[in-house]
């Protein structure tokens, strides 16, 4: 319900001195309502500012703002973005100085929800119908006919009008806001950046500062907090590595509060939002408004927390998928690794390096096209499989200890077609990229040679996958430097002058150079080698 203060009624603001009055403060606790007198007459802002003293709308109080030209108050709107009532002036530093600045409200600011009532001590220079047809204002005075209770109405009618155009268009904005961050939300892949994300969002929604806390209620909390933070910004940063809310008594009470309850309270400067999830899990929003929120801002909060609960129970099924997806190759490599004793802490090492020369030839900028984030997550899962072929390998030619003859070559050359197509063949079962079809890719072409020389196809430059290129270079890196049943290992510099003898004939030259990277500044992320 409106709380509407009204002034004393006088005849005429303009011989209303105030004396007596004490001056109204803005409230702490409310935001107030930016009113900007533009007159060139000095006299004026002063009756007017009496006139105006101790209305407030709303509980919100009036702050005035003054300019006393066209040019002046152009720059103070641009400072002020949330200016909701201007009285203006027509002749001023030009006879038509305020509807220049009128238009250029509309026009150059795109400002169509600030209430502008034109104010004139000379209607001769601007004709009403003339000025009301040609002009975007909201009402048309002329100085003499503006008593204390008149200009009360006029400004209680501005802002009334104005606070719906702002509902209006905070419901567009929100709206479109809230779509373009659940989308957002959707590609988030954990549990920490999707509430890191959630903060940005909430934050760009309300168009406020970052300071949040977004936790976790942890229901069967043995060896966990009862409230895990998940995600902090701004003036929270300090509680990143505490993990819960126990040294923040009130904050930790209001949360308990909103898990108990299972709704959003708005309790300014405590406000908490609730988000429940499909498979039980409960979140809670702490964030810092500058002001108290209204009810559009509530209710578009209720519309965000629905989307971030969807968006939410997609990362928790995406989550599902990649597990059970990681499970599956698991269970392959070690089906690899049950033929092959060598294999299990080989293809470790081998994950662990691809995922570094991955990030490593991110950084450098290369292959920008191709290091899209699904890519650069599965990559190195995915390179366990380069060898999965070798199951249909005959056991005196996979563990033969001495080096093999040209039959046995070629069928020892056989597994990398083989692993392409078990791995083909199961990744059509997935859509889109996948651990599989990564792998098929690995599988098939980390014996290929950039020149053209490798096996089975020859597949030459680009051509190979840049997934086969990076382990083409890892698996050989990783085969000399340890034992193997027909070889004893290199050393690390015997090892990299052999690889880096082999770019752009053996290797893809940019593989190689982010694997040197590495060796020179000691970034290996495991050790290689006896």
């Amino acid at each position: 319900m409106s709380n509407e203060t009204l002034p004393p009624d006088e005849d005429n603001w303009l011989l209303d001195d105030g004396d007596g009055d004490v001056p109204t403060r803005p409230s702490e606790m409310r935001k107030p309502w930016k009113v900007l007198i533009v007159d060139d007459e000095k006299d004026v802002h002063t009756a007017t500012r009496i006139a105006l003293r101790g209305i407030s709308y709303k509980e919100r109080p009036l702050e005035l703002l003054s300019a006393y030209s066209g040019g002046e108050a152009f720059q103070l709107l641009r400072q002020h973005a949330d200016i909701a009532l201007i009285m203006l002036d027509v002749v001023m530093e030009s006879e038509d100085a305020g509807l220049r600045l009128v238009h250029r409200i509309r026009e150059e600011l795109a400002n169509g929800v600030v209430r502008i009532v034109l104010r004139t001590g000379q209607p001769g220079q601007a004709p009403e119908q003339e000025v009301i047809l040609n002009y975007d204002i909201n009402d048309y005075k002329t100085k003499t006919e503006l008593t204390t209770q008149k200009l009360f109405t006029t400004t209680i009618a501005s802002l009334r009008a104005y606070e719906n155009m702002v509902s209006l268009e905070k419901n567009r904005q929100g709206l479109a806001k809230i779509l373009e961050s659940a989308s957002d939300l959707y590609q988030l892949h954990s549990l920490r950046e999707f509430a890191s994300g959630v903060l940005r969002q909430i934050s760009a929604l309300l168009d406020i500062g970052t300071d949040g806390i977004l936790c976790v209620r942890n229901e069967n909390h043995v060896g966990r907090p009862e409230l895990e933070i998940l995600a902090v910004s701004g003036a929270y940063e300090y509680l990143a590595d505490k993990g819960d809310l126990s040294g923040e008594p009130k904050l930790q009470a209001i949360f308990l509060q909103v898990f108990r309850e299972k709704r959003s309270i708005y309790q300014h400067p405590y406000d908490v939002l609730y988000i429940s999830s499909r498979n039980r899990r409960e979140f809670a929003v702490h964030f810092m408004p500058q002001w108290p929120l209204d009810s559009v801002e509530c209710d578009l909060l209720d519309v965000f927390c629905q989307r971030i609960s969807a968006a939410y129970d997609n990362l928790y099924l995406y989550n599902q998928l990649r597990s059970a997806q990681e499970a599956t190759v698991v269970a392959l490599a070690d089906l690899a690794e049950f033929r092959d004793t060598d294999t299990g802490e080989h293809v470790l090492r081998v994950q662990k390096l691809t995922d570094a020369i991955a990030q490593e030839m991110l950084m450098s900028n290369h292959y920008p096209d191709l290091m899209h984030r699904e890519f650069l997550d599965m990559i190195g899962m995915a390179s366990i499989l380069h060898d999965i072929g070798k199951v249909a390998t005959p056991d005196h030619i996979l563990l033969k200890p001495g080096k093999l003859d040209p039959e046995e070559r070629a069928i020892m050359e056989q597994h990398a077609t083989i692993g392409a197509q078990i791995l083909a063949k199961s990744a059509k079962l997935v859509e889109g990229i996948s651990y599989l079809s990564l792998g098929s890719e690995i599988a098939g072409g980390h014996h290929e040679h950039y020149d053209g020389n490798g096996y089975p196809r020859k597949l030459k430059g680009q051509d190979i996958p840049l997934s086969a290129r990076i382990v083409a270079v890892v698996d050989v890196f990783d085969a000399l430097l340890n034992k193997r049943p027909y070889k004893e290992p290199w050393s690390m510099e015997e090892t990299m002058k052999y690889i880096n003898g082999r770019a752009g004939n053996q290797f893809d030259p940019l593989v190689v150079a982010a694997l040197s990277r590495l060796v020179e500044e000691d970034r290996l992320p495991v050790k290689f080698g006896d």
